[in-house]
């Protein structure tokens, strides 16, 4: 078993953000593969699951916002504050704020012509998140005698 960091979160803090995140990314990542493999982005029809991933994926939001609330309350603060992790960590805030709003834009706001650019945009910077979001759990720092402080 891994040592937690000095600023580790809460098991269930821990689960929600894990499972919300992994919910947005396969939910968007299926929707893309059955898009351009066979639905309309193939040049075909809507695959009949399209609608129901981005059900998915659109249900996922609400739960990746309320994730990030509970991280960005006490988490990022004290992890910036200890200057633990910060380039991982930043990544994460500034690709999940462009996620959030390139998002926003497709389901609200972008006109038609925009779409195929802006939903390419934010199926990479979703996946730059991802990563990041990877490498910032993979770099966590154990507790140590001198990190208690």
């Amino acid at each position: 078993m891994r040592p937690e960091s000095s600023n580790a979160l809460p098991r269930w803090q821990r689960l929600t953000i894990v499972t919300a995140s992994w919910s947005l990314a396969l939910s968007g990542l299926l929707w893309l593969a059955v898009h351009y493999a066979w639905g309309a982005g193939a040049g075909e029809l809507p695959h009949p699951l399209e609608p129901w991933l981005m059900r998915w994926h659109g249900l996922s939001v609400p739960a990746s916002l309320f994730a990030a609330g509970l991280v960005g309350a006490g988490h990022v603060l004290r992890g910036w504050q200890a200057g633990e992790q910060r380039a991982s960590g930043l990544a994460l805030v500034l690709a999940g704020a462009v996620v959030v709003v390139t998002g926003y834009l497709l389901a609200y706001l972008a006109p038609e012509s925009w779409r195929p650019g802006l939903g390419w945009g934010h199926a990479l910077v979703g996946a730059v998140a991802l990563a990041a979001g990877l490498v910032h759990w993979r770099r966590r720092r154990p507790v140590g005698p001198d990190r208690m402080s």
